[in-house]
């Protein structure tokens, strides 16, 4: 007799975070706002109605430290991988369409040097997405595990070719044992989120103790995700590049239709950056991290220096 075997979708969990013993219980993060390179691009691509002049997009990248996980990295930025992978035809139309400066010292693993933090100490990698300025040094880090959302693997894992340029995605660029390192978040669990994360209702706790909560943000790539992080005095929002700049998020003001041409899903982006907008008015105080923002960038680095 044939088996036969049946999924039972159970009601999402829900976060509380309204009574004193419950924010009391919570596992806080130190987190560090990093970047590991930059590429240029004309300001108007990114934000409708900017100026024509080439401004800088930093690929940003975030650190971490959690108290029981050790450290873990959103993202990586750049790294040399990228030139290396961008040498020959078609992948040198991604160097060419962005061109991209990076420092000896902006490398995430010597980034990483000045916190004492080798690259074997890093227990995990949060992929917001496998574009190539977000996952160029996963290579470095050989006993990460890489969490990511699945269907935002499904979607270029076959991927190569002009194909995979025209989606930003350099294959060479995934270390040789990604499957074996890969933990897929699952998506069959989803929690409820309170209403302190509104109009974003439902999630996934990354970590089990609330600390790091994700979601998706359609639009950009298929499976971006993003991070609620909470550390002991702030609460950030890693937004990826479900908007490129701050402003847009304010202004709710979406790139250029060019932009489009990259995007899996250009009326799923506007619906998230308008949610994003949303957001922000609702909940002032959380500090939203676009991946390519160097205004946001300098606020967090000024902000460093002076404590």
């Amino acid at each position: 007799m044939a088996k036969y075997s049946f999924h039972v979708e159970q009601a999402p969990k829900t976060l509380c975070t309204s009574c004193p013993l419950c924010l009391k219980k919570m596992t806080h993060t130190n987190t560090h706002i990093l970047h590991a390179g930059y590429c240029t691009c004309p300001e108007h691509i990114a934000i409708r109605g900017g100026s024509r002049a080439h401004i800088r997009f930093p690929a940003m990248f975030a650190l971490f430290e959690h108290p029981r996980h050790g450290p873990m990295l959103f993202d990586t930025g750049y790294s040399y991988r990228f030139f290396d992978a961008t040498k020959k035809f078609p992948a040198s139309l991604y160097r060419a369409a962005t061109p991209v400066t990076l420092r000896e010292d902006e490398l995430a693993v010597n980034q990483l040097a000045t916190f004492n933090i080798q690259p074997k100490d890093i227990t995990r990698i949060f992929i917001s997405h496998f574009h190539a300025d977000h996952i160029s040094a996963l290579a470095d880090f050989d006993r990460a595990r890489y969490v990511y959302l699945p269907q935002a693997f499904d979607s270029i894992r076959l991927t190569r070719g002009l194909s995979a340029v025209r989606r930003a995605y350099l294959p060479t660029l995934l270390p040789s044992d990604f499957d074996t390192r890969a933990a897929p978040v699952d998506i069959t669990g989803p929690i409820n989120l309170p209403p302190e994360y509104t109009p974003f209702t439902r999630g996934y706790d990354l970590l089990g103790d609330e600390s790091i909560l994700a979601v998706e943000l359609p639009g950009h790539a298929h499976g971006q995700m993003g991070l609620f992080v909470r550390d002991e005095r702030q609460t950030y929002f890693f937004v990826a590049d479900a908007a490129w700049q701050g402003r847009s998020v304010r202004e709710n003001r979406p790139p250029h239709w060019l932009a489009n041409l990259i995007f899996s899903d250009p009326r799923a982006y506007r619906q998230t950056l308008g949610r994003l907008h949303s957001f922000q008015q609702l909940h002032p105080s959380v500090v939203i991290v676009p991946s390519h923002c160097e205004e946001t960038l300098n606020k967090f680095q000024a902000k460093t220096l002076v404590e």
